[in-house]
């Protein structure tokens, strides 16, 4: 690396750990409780300098072009790849996952960073559209513009992939980016920045913020054009009142409750597993994992039988051969407490573990049945390894049930024969069939939610227009004989057209 490259990095990172002119704060390795790294607190005079900086930084990074930017992000992807255990490690390190777990987010991270840039172009470019019969003497184009600074505030769970869902997306947009990663997890915040101005070293397009509440509340007043914010519902709503305070437009990525349908039909075995996986991987810290099944009464016993002999196998743990991890943020773990016990005590049944299989930092799987639809454990967002499955009449109960909820995230289905029946009914942004989670996994997918999983998109082509606003050009081709836009029309004009009108719009 060149010295000015070095430089940049350095910058971009905002790396002043260990001043005397700002407090610092600590990551921890929730296996061991061991100090990952140091990491400055960042207030509202730094954050406001980070988002002018990263101002004259996107004047440069638009003006590149859309192939030029792809270049550059090819290039960081290929980094990426060469360097994906590196980024593993420091994922597990901060969050305590496997490491497997933190490759597949980085496998995923690299193939939606590929997506972005390859169809930023073809999405966002410049197009003529048809101008009417009205408007016959004009060009009309349409293209959709960056809107400058996107400041991207991001979650702890999955610290590389959900972000980079916004800062990927942003950037091929032609944004540049102010990323305030959890307090939990800023390294991975870092070293995403560090590496990106490795092969881009000419502006700091990604800069990196670090602190606590504060320091989002900071991001969101310092000017940035748009703030993308992916966490729980109550802190969205907070988020969301201080961009209001400069009309700054937000993306809100919040919490889920997603339900699993099992249809009478159903591949139980398949779904079993979807289950398992959905309810237990990471932990359970999974906004788009499953922490609700219906299950159609007359397989229910054998479904239910199939997911107890999955889950009992599973061990939480921080050495290597642990099937998944830690809960990261330690706060959860009463939340995951008091769910386990909130439906035990209103009637549900523990057919696997319970209150005893909370050990901090770690919780056993737990499956649950016969819980009531007014419970915690049901109604509200657990973010742990337990799983509620409730018997219904009919696949299309279990549809109701799961709309029930104020969350409309993701969702699940299994059936051979009304799969995607049952999945358009759903309320939610992203629904799965007989599969689960594989929308997050395919680029072209928007992702997001309705209701309290908050609302707009990332990933897709929706995603791509998330940052970056319309613009409508008209160009005059020709005079028309008859100008009706004008002071100057003759009498008459107006009606002659009403006339057209009705000739040729009146009738199909």
């Amino acid at each position: 690396m060149t010295q000015t490259a070095r430089g940049s990095v350095e910058a971009s990172v905002d790396r002043t750990a260990g001043t005397s002119s700002e407090p610092i704060f600590e990551s921890i390795d929730p296996r061991t409780g061991e100090v990952v790294g140091t990491h400055p607190i960042h207030d509202q005079e730094h954050v406001s300098e980070a988002v002018r900086t990263a101002r004259d930084a996107q004047r440069w990074w638009e003006e590149l072009g859309f192939e030029q930017r792809k270049r550059r992000l090819d290039a960081w992807r290929e980094l990426l790849v060469s360097r994906l255990d590196e980024a593993a490690e420091l994922i597990a390190a901060e969050t305590g996952k496997p490491m497997d777990d933190a490759r597949l987010e980085m496998v995923l991270v690299v193939d939606h960073l590929h997506w972005a840039a390859a169809k930023a172009r073809k999405v966002l470019g410049r197009r003529g559209v048809s101008p009417g019969l009205l408007m016959a003497n004009q060009a009309a184009t349409v293209e959709y513009r960056p809107f400058g600074v996107v400041g991207v505030i991001g979650p702890w769970n999955y610290p590389a992939f959900t972000p980079m869902g916004s800062i990927a997306y942003a950037l091929a947009a032609g944004n540049s980016v102010v990323f305030k990663p959890s307090e939990l997890t800023p390294g991975v915040g870092e070293w995403l920045c560090r590496t990106l101005a490795e092969v881009v070293p000419e502006h700091p397009v990604l800069r990196v913020v670090t602190g606590f509440g504060d320091t989002g509340a900071a991001l969101c007043r310092a000017g940035a054009d748009k703030v993308a914010f992916t966490g729980s519902t109550e802190t969205g709503k907070r988020v969301m009142a201080t961009c209001s305070e400069s009309l700054t437009p937000v993306l809100v990525e919040c919490g889920g409750k997603d339900a699993l349908i099992v249809d009478s039909d159903a591949d139980l075995s398949a779904a079993a597993e979807a289950a398992a996986w959905g309810a237990v991987s990471n932990a359970g810290q999974t906004c788009i994992g499953v922490e609700r099944v219906y299950v159609v009464e007359s397989v229910a016993d054998r479904f239910i039988e199939l997911v107890l002999g999955r889950a009992e196998k599973l061990r939480a743990g921080g050495q290597s051969t642990a099937d998944f991890g830690p809960i990261t943020m330690g706060s959860q773990v009463e939340v995951i407490r008091e769910h386990i016990a909130d439906a035990t005590r209103s009637g549900g049944r523990s057919l696997l573990g319970g209150e005893d299989s909370v050990r901090p930092p770690y919780v056993d799987p737990v499956v649950l049945t016969d819980v009531p639809e007014d419970s915690a454990a049901v109604t509200e967002e657990t973010f742990g390894p337990t799983l509620v499955i409730n018997r219904v009449r009919t696949a299309e109960e279990g549809v109701e049930r799961a709309n029930a909820g104020r969350y409309g995230l993701g969702g699940t289905v299994f059936s051979r024969s009304k799969g995607v029946e049952l999945a358009r009914r759903l309320r939610s942004g992203m629904v799965a069939v007989n599969s689960v989670i594989a929308f997050a996994a395919v680029p072209a997918l928007p992702f997001g939610g309705v209701g309290d999983s908050g609302f707009g998109r990332i990933h897709g082509a929706d995603g791509l227009r998330e940052f970056a606003r319309p613009q409508a050009i008209t160009r005059s081709r020709f005079r028309m004989p008859i100008e009706p836009m004008s002071f100057g029309r003759p009498k008459g004009a107006v009606r002659n057209l009403v006339r057209l009108m009705r000739l040729v719009r009146g009738r199909r």
